[in-house]
């Protein structure tokens, strides 16, 4: 009888222990191009939420490639992920995997940047209204312009983003450019976002229009650096106001140099936070509506209608500059290095 309840007390003992580990989910996130800037912030928090829970993360790095976004998705399903976090390089390419995952029920995020599939919780900042304030704040600010000759360096082709931004620009700009006040001169899609790609692109738009350009609508950071370096090598940072998104912390200290007019600051740490407790309730078989803040969106190329967070991002102009020093997202000594006089918090 002592040996039953000690063989009984032992496999109860077992038991307890395992527990956790039968529980245990795993979260796999794919990275369209892992080596910007502000991924990194992004992943930070996502495996810190994810770990502390008692589950497991795991990632690839599509390195710029659609091609290998498939196979770096197949893989991460093979590993056993319960949920599947998607940073597409190309919202159309990645379909193949996202059916594949849709069929074997495991739910998925599309993070950042939407994918056109009913069974993916889209979850991003609100990015027409990103573009909005980019223009807003172009026509608004006393470093910007409201009139002359605009350059427009759009994202990549295959992202959804570059589309939805540029939306959110022509919705405010389209007064002055029907009345002619604002000229579209130069207008272009930028492969990969890429901060070169970009330069080159605004290099190309200087010769074309002798270098008589007045404002440039540029959509991210990363590019707004290649825009910059273009006008520079022509004597005209500075006097040419650029605009650009993330909060990078390159582009915050370019606003307070007076070389980038404005970054939207999208709190990407926010952004983490909230797709990762997502995951976490979708993992435990949560339904997508079951999450706070989920919406219906409708907004991409083929109108499919997805589950989707949309949050709000804050304009960082050189009178908001100690708002992402605030926060802890820069240090004063990077955010200010050769500030201009009289920019606020440094």
């Amino acid at each position: 009888m002592k040996k039953t309840l000690t063989a009984l007390a032992t496999a109860a003992l077992v038991a307890v222990v395992s527990a956790p580990a039968m529980a245990e989910k795993t979260i796999g996130v794919s990275w369209k191009v892992f080596q910007e800037e502000r991924w990194k912030r992004d992943e930070a928090v996502i495996k810190k939420i994810v770990e502390d829970a008692g589950n497991k993360y795991i990632s690839a790095d599509a390195q710029g490639s659609a091609a290998k976004q498939l196979t770096d998705v197949e893989s991460l399903i093979s590993q056993g992920a319960d949920v599947l976090m998607i940073v597409p390089f190309d919202s159309e390419a990645i379909l193949p995997a996202v059916e594949q995952a849709s069929a074997e029920g495991i739910p998925m995020i599309a993070y950042d940047v939407q994918i056109e599939h009913p069974d993916s919780l889209y979850i991003t900042f609100d990015n027409v209204g990103v573009g909005r304030l980019m223009a807003k704040t172009m026509l608004e600010n006393a470093g910007g312009k409201t009139e002359g000759n605009f350059a427009f360096i759009k994202g990549d082709q295959g992202d959804p983003n570059a589309t939805f931004l540029f939306e959110g620009i022509i919705e405010v700009l389209q007064p002055s450019l029907d009345s002619g006040a604002i000229k579209n001169v130069c207008e272009t899609f930028t492969d990969g976002w890429k901060p070169e790609n970009a330069q080159k692109n605004m290099e190309q738009c200087l010769t074309s229009q002798n270098n008589n350009i007045d404002a440039v609508i540029s959509e991210n950071d990363g590019m707004a650096g290649g825009v910059v370096a273009a006008l520079e090598a022509q004597g005209m940072a500075g006097d040419v106001p650029v605009t650009g998104q993330d909060g990078d912390l390159a582009a915050i200290n370019r606003v307070a140099r007076g070389t980038q007019l404005v970054s939207i600051w999208k709190d990407s740490r926010a952004l983490g936070k909230v797709a990762a407790e997502a995951a976490l309730m979708l993992a435990d078989g949560k339904a997508m509506t079951d999450v706070p803040g989920t919406a219906p969106f409708s907004g991409g190329k083929r109108g499919v209608e997805v589950t989707s967070i949309l949050l709000e991002p804050t304009p960082i102009t050189t009178d908001s500059v100690s708002k992402v020093i605030d926060a802890g997202w820069i240090s004063k000594e990077k955010a200010c290095e050769g500030a201009m006089d009289g920019v606020d918090g440094c």
